[in-house]
């Protein structure tokens, strides 16, 4: 008869280590992926998976070949990680309720390319942050907007920064920006050198233009509807690529554009015609346990834009 498996006593730190291993090769997809993730070698996240497949008395992965993927006693392991992972941060931030001290974690996602922003009220609310808080550790994600939302529904994000394409029920949503788009072209491309006033709309509309593959609000989406669209930007970095390549006209937020606009290299085609506005938030999560980090940060965060200014005007 086969002997059944003493229980997993007490979790130390090092199997909390070796869980937060664990799941960072889940939600990464693998070994390699992880590593970037962790900052680890391959070989050290091997042998956490080892040890901690030791530890539980489990096969929770397949790895070769073939891929990773996990078994099905991986995936109910995974599932109760993220229970304790869970427990262990509300235990956090209810200690931290109690001390009144800026002691934890700030997880937030981010839509690329905000940086460039003229108001940085994600940067001057950090700055603050971390004056009042010098131990909290805060981790950025830059990730595509319908990640962030899902992200902080399902609490892997305390907070995220997103533009306005629709409203969930399970989220608050703050107003930070409105951001403005024109339409822009490279010097090398044949529009570059005329007169605003000498180009038509059938010019532009028959121009070879790149156009996003995220997702738009549909009063956006019309802005692009005319366009002769002949290659796709999966980011904002995307599209300003195939811009640069003097081949395609196509549409950036002016705050991005603005360092390419000072050195000539591209021009806005008619800006009074051909732009846009798009509206950005930031979204926590409704019914949230009480986060003193998360409350400092937003309280800075929705200062009004004149009350801190970047240094980088």
């Amino acid at each position: 008869m086969k002997q059944q498996r003493k229980l997993w006593g007490q979790v130390t730190n090092f199997d909390i280590r070796l869980l937060r291993v664990f799941r960072a090769v889940v939600e990464c997809g693998g070994f390699s992926a992880a590593e970037v993730e962790l900052n680890i070698s391959r070989s050290a996240i091997s042998i956490s998976m080892a040890d901690l497949e030791e530890r539980v008395g489990l096969r929770l992965c397949q790895r070769g070949r073939a891929g990773f993927s996990l078994t099905d006693e991986g995936e109910l392991v995974y599932q109760a990680s993220q229970q304790l992972m869970t427990s262990l941060e509300n235990f956090r931030t209810q200690v931290n309720a109690i001390h009144a001290e800026l002691k934890g974690e700030l997880i937030i996602g981010i839509t690329n390319n905000l940086v460039t922003m003229k108001h940085m009220k994600v940067t001057n609310a950090l700055h603050t942050l971390k004056k009042l808080g010098p131990e909290i550790e805060v981790q950025i994600r830059m990730n595509p907007p319908n990640e962030i939302e899902r992200s902080v529904l399902d609490g892997g994000l305390h907070v995220g920064v997103v533009p306005d394409l629709r409203k969930l029920p399970g989220l608050e949503y703050f107003q930070l920006y409105d951001e403005e788009s024109h339409l822009y072209c490279n010097s090398d491309h044949p529009l570059f050198g005329m007169n605003d006033l000498d180009i038509t709309d059938k010019m532009i509309h028959k121009a070879d233009a790149v156009s996003p593959a995220y997702a738009q609000l549909a009063e956006t989406k019309v802005h692009y509807q005319d366009l002769n669209t002949t290659a796709i930007g999966n980011d904002r970095e995307g599209v300003a690529f195939l811009i640069h390549t003097g081949s395609y006209i196509g549409y950036l937020p002016t705050h991005y554009a603005k360092q390419w606009l000072a050195s000539g290299e591209i021009r806005a085609l008619r800006p009074d015609t051909f732009n846009y506005s798009t509206n950005y938030h930031a979204v926590t999560r409704k019914g949230a346990r009480p986060n003193l980090i998360l409350e400092t940060f937003l309280k800075e965060l929705l200062k009004a834009p004149d009350e801190k200014l970047s240094t980088n005007e």
